[in-house]
């Protein structure tokens, strides 16, 4: 048996990298998983990957009509959901003096706006008992030079992570914040690669204690524990996936 056996679950930015880590490790554990992405073909890849407990929607989170349908679509097929991951994210290299209104937008209209609105929008089909997970960063915490719009959102996304679980807990529902730090994925070398070469954060391990960086899989594990009975006492928390880089 599965620990996520006969659960529902939605991971958004589930193409590539950490979501679709999550999003593979919770159907191995049985649970039937909707994928959300913006691109069709890496989203039908991942559907591919994961096999026949994966749905792919492709979806942008930064549109509310794309999310109205989404969410439209999994009321219709299921009607229910016991897992909501709210994982899609972008980052930009911008610091103070050179961040531009359209880097601002496309970071807070992904990050941040998509969060609440996939929570919010997610709400009528969660009952006692489910668990919703932010995905934050560990850029929050270290005032990396460069990405203080993407830190931002990521500050506030765990601000958001208390919120709620205050809000929601009188319908049973927990809300955890999950925090990876330098992880291997290709949207997290995209970025490492438009930092200064003279970064620390330009090196993919960066700055850990570990001396390494995470890998998609290690985030996985802890959501896969933050959406399981498991951690049935568990609300309002953040979980760290960072190698020590913030605790240490």
């Amino acid at each position: 048996m599965g620990q996520l056996d006969s659960k529902t679950a939605l991971v958004t930015g589930a193409s590539t990298g950490i979501g679709l880590a999550i999003a593979g490790r919770f159907a191995a554990e049985g649970a039937t998983v909707y994928l959300t992405g913006r691109r069709k073909a890496e989203l039908e890849n991942a559907v591919g990957q994961i096999g026949g407990r994966a749905i792919g929607i492709r979806s942008d989170v930064s549109q509310l009509g794309d999310l109205d349908r989404l969410f439209a679509e999994i009321a219709e097929s299921g009607g229910r959901l016991d897992i909501v991951v709210a994982n899609a994210g972008v980052g930009d290299f911008g610091p103070l003096g050179t961040i531009t209104e359209e880097e601002y937008d496309r970071t807070t209209s992904i990050n941040l706006k998509g969060t609440v609105f996939t929570v919010q929008k997610a709400l009528p089909l969660l009952s006692a008992g489910s668990s919703v997970i932010l995905l934050s960063s560990s850029a929050a915490l270290r005032g990396v030079p460069g990405l203080g719009i993407y830190a931002a959102t990521k500050a506030a996304i765990r601000s958001l992570a208390r919120t709620w679980a205050a809000e929601l807990a009188g319908r049973g529902i927990r809300v955890n914040a999950l925090t990876p730090g330098p992880v291997t994925t290709p949207g997290a070398d995209e970025l490492r690669a438009a930092l200064p070469q003279d970064s620390q954060a330009a090196e993919p391990a960066a700055p850990t204690p570990l001396g390494r960086a995470g890998h998609p899989d290690e985030v996985a594990a802890t959501a896969l524990y933050l959406a399981g009975d498991q951690s049935s006492f568990t609300t309002g928390a953040e979980l760290f996936v960072d190698g020590g880089a913030t605790q240490l």
